[in-house]
């Protein structure tokens, strides 16, 4: 029994300390909202722009005509068996005659199927024969092979002999064929033979 009350006048102290703590809490916070609030107050104004941007349309300019076009001018004629070169003041060059088979004839009346020349490098003009002014040919006999190249060649004939001999020879293994088709197949020609002429012009 002694208990019971002992803890309902425990409870009562409790509540009303409770009570006046809620109460004084109360009254301070009461105080501190009395004071007005202090801050800046910022105004917005919009503005109405008056000015309105004028837009001009750009049109394009139409481009100038173009000016007569110049003439055609007309393709030069190269001959890859004729070269020219100067020298002090004078012209030289070598010319490849066409090809002559010893069997055949000519290669390019042969007729289907036979070897046909297909790039031909011009000799070099040998100084020492340039600078004494001296002329002449060469004969140069050689062989087609499957691949189309030239080997074995030989000089055949030769005017003036032995000064033009080296640049004929060198110049002829040089030269691509399209090879003789037979059955189908790429067959050797032996016998082809070409004349090299060196002539001083001027």
């Amino acid at each position: 029994m002694m208990r019971y009350i002992l803890s309902v006048l425990i409870a009562i102290v409790v509540t009303l300390s409770l009570f006046y703590a809620m109460q004084a809490l109360i009254n301070s916070q009461s105080g501190t909202q009395s004071e007005p609030v202090k801050g800046n107050v910022l105004d917005f104004v919009r503005v109405k722009q008056d000015e309105q941007v004028q837009q001009k349309e750009r049109k394009p300019q139409k481009p100038p005509k173009p000016k007569e076009p110049p003439p055609p001018m007309a393709p030069q004629q190269s001959s890859a068996s004729d070269t020219s070169a100067v020298a002090g003041m004078m012209d030289f060059g070598a010319n490849i005659d066409s090809d002559v088979s010893l069997s055949n004839g000519l290669a390019l009346d042969s007729g289907d199927g036979e070897y046909l020349p297909i790039v031909k490098v011009n000799p070099v003009y040998p100084r020492r024969a340039l600078s004494r002014g001296i002329e002449g040919y060469v004969i140069v006999e050689f062989t087609v092979t499957k691949q189309g190249t030239v080997t074995n060649p030989v000089v055949v004939q030769a005017e003036p002999e032995s000064v033009f001999d080296r640049a004929a020879l060198e110049a002829a293994l040089k030269f691509k064929y399209k090879p003789r088709i037979v059955n189908g197949e790429a067959v050797p020609v032996a016998g082809v033979q070409n004349k090299i002429s060196f002539e001083i012009n001027g």
